[in-house]
């Protein structure tokens, strides 16, 4: 059977900005959003087909090992290029939010407060490129199964031209 929950990972290693934007988002969408404190959890976990990876950009504030936002990044978009991942920072800098765009993320927020507002039209930005990506994997293969129909046609028409079509002269 299919799995057709369609999943969000949260990544913080902030407990407290996990929580509160995890009530946020779940009263707004509906993902079976999980929450992770690190990386290397959250990449232990990607079976799950995450759609969307809200990622903080420093991730290792709290263990000096723990993989940072970006290598986490560059991991997901290696591995999985459908997910897509939103960078979350305290930092309101140009050059962090290039750096995340350059590896992959697909957009930037800065935390702050007007950063769930800006994450809810995010993710209603990143569901409307899921439809549409959808729509198009239905067109796609609408047309192939026509093409190979229109195949199987002329070839039968062609074989029975050929073949006299089993009519008796």
């Amino acid at each position: 059977m299919a799995n057709n929950k369609r999943h969000m990972f949260l990544v913080d290693d902030e407990p407290i900005q996990n929580e509160m934007l995890k009530d946020y988002l779940s009263e707004r969408f509906l993902y079976d959003i999980r929450v992770y404190d690190n990386g290397e959890d959250a990449l232990q976990h990607m079976n799950l087909d995450p759609e969307i990876i809200v990622l903080d950009y420093h991730l290792n504030s709290h263990k000096a090992d723990a993989m940072n936002g970006v290598q986490v990044l560059k991991k997901v978009k290696e591995q999985y290029p459908g997910t897509q991942v939103i960078m979350l920072s305290g930092q309101d800098k140009i050059d962090v939010a290039i750096d995340s765009m350059k590896y992959g993320a697909y957009d930037y927020v800065v935390k702050g407060e007007t950063a769930f507002s800006r994450m809810e039209n995010v993710l209603n930005n990143v569901s409307e490129l899921h439809k549409v990506k959808t729509i198009n994997k239905g067109y796609k293969n609408t047309i192939i199964l026509l093409a190979v129909a229109l195949a199987v046609i002329i070839a039968l028409s062609l074989y029975l031209y050929y073949t006299g079509g089993g009519v008796q002269h």
